[in-house]
């Protein structure tokens, strides 16, 4: 969640400005990692594995890759690494990542990008997206990008930080934050969030379009709960106060993405599966714990076969990372693409 450094004794996060307009220039601001003086040591590691690749894929009999294994992380950074570059890259390092999906990373982005020998997209000022294969294209939105796997097949990869307020789970508890109004009805909160997001929703869904026919990956922090938590038994057991068909998460769906937590973790009272956040305890009356940061998948020949939260301690994550270095858990899962 954007702005999540809360007042002292208030309970509130600091808020941060809303996404500008797209960076000056055109798709040559992909910063391939490294490029300054010369190839560095890790993409040089990557251009000799890539060449001898090519040599035994061409050699007599040989079979060229099919089925390939990537590993996607939504990871939010907290307020462009607050903490240092340093623990963040740690953190992604421990998940194994091959794609990450930041958001609230700007700065710190490209020092990342260095310390893991991964090329790097600046896409807003809040998102940017970490491959460790090579970035050909760039949407025009700067939404979605396209990476080439080792296998020789294209990626399409999206990652959004869709509008932080007014944040619908505390108006609902009545709980103050961002001078929003309190409401009590499914129907108000679904209103709320079509406000605050819809139009972020419509723009990263119109480049991730541009792309149908690829494989497709999307990473994010919606600021936003998902229909298939928010349910009349989550509801039921006081997981959430109220079923919500929540607005954003519905549009990806149907749009053909599927919930990558949810599809291998579909029982949403057992498996909460909550990222938001290491920050505060269950019972905090000025917090709600939820599941807001996303990997959803769309397309031919990709599956996920495992999905992993990173954390602070073994009782909230798969992958254990300590000090935790951010405010959102982050959401790992392994994918095949065929």
């Amino acid at each position: 969640m954007i702005g999540a450094l809360r007042g002292l004794g208030t309970g509130l996060r600091k808020p941060k400005k809303r996404a500008t307009a797209p960076p000056e220039g055109p798709s040559e601001s992909v910063q391939l990692t490294g490029m300054t003086g010369g190839l560095s040591r890790g993409l040089r590691a990557m251009a000799l594995a890539g060449a001898l690749g090519l040599a035994l894929a061409c050699a007599p009999g040989a079979a060229v890759a099919g089925e390939q294994t990537v590993k996607v992380l939504s990871l939010n950074v907290w307020l462009d690494s607050h903490q240092g570059a340093d623990k963040i890259a740690e953190e992604i390092k421990a998940s194994g990542a091959d794609i990450v999906g930041l958001q609230e990373s700007n700065d710190h982005t490209q020092e990342l990008a260095d310390r893991l020998g991964y090329h790097a997209v600046q896409q807003r000022d809040t998102t940017a997206i970490l491959s460790r294969f090579p970035i050909e294209q760039v949407t025009p939105n700067r939404d979605a990008v396209v990476v080439r796997l080792d296998n020789g097949k294209k990626l399409a990869v999206g990652n959004v930080h869709l509008y932080y307020k007014p944040y619908q789970p505390y108006q609902l508890l009545k709980i103050p934050y961002e001078d929003a109004p309190f409401i009590d009805t499914e129907a108000e909160a679904q209103a709320e969030a079509i406000k605050a997001r819809g139009e972020d929703v419509d723009r990263a869904l119109g480049d991730l379009e541009t792309l149908k026919g690829l494989p497709r990956v999307t990473t994010g922090d919606h600021n936003e709960p998902s229909h298939l938590d928010w349910t009349q038994r989550a509801a039921d057991a006081g997981h959430h106060p109220i079923k919500v068909a929540w607005p954003a998460s519905l549009a990806f769906a149907r749009a053909g993405f599927k919930d990558s937590y949810r599809v291998l973790n579909p029982d949403e009272v057992a498996k909460p599966g909550y990222t938001w956040t290491p920050t505060t305890e269950p019972g905090d009356p000025k917090d709600h714990h939820d599941r807001l940061d996303f990997v959803m998948y769309d397309g031919p020949g990709i599956t996920p076969v495992k999905v992993e939260i990173v954390g602070e301690n073994s009782q909230n994550a798969d992958i254990v990372v300590t000090p935790y270095p951010t405010d959102h858990r982050g959401v790992l899962t392994t994918f095949k693409v065929e």
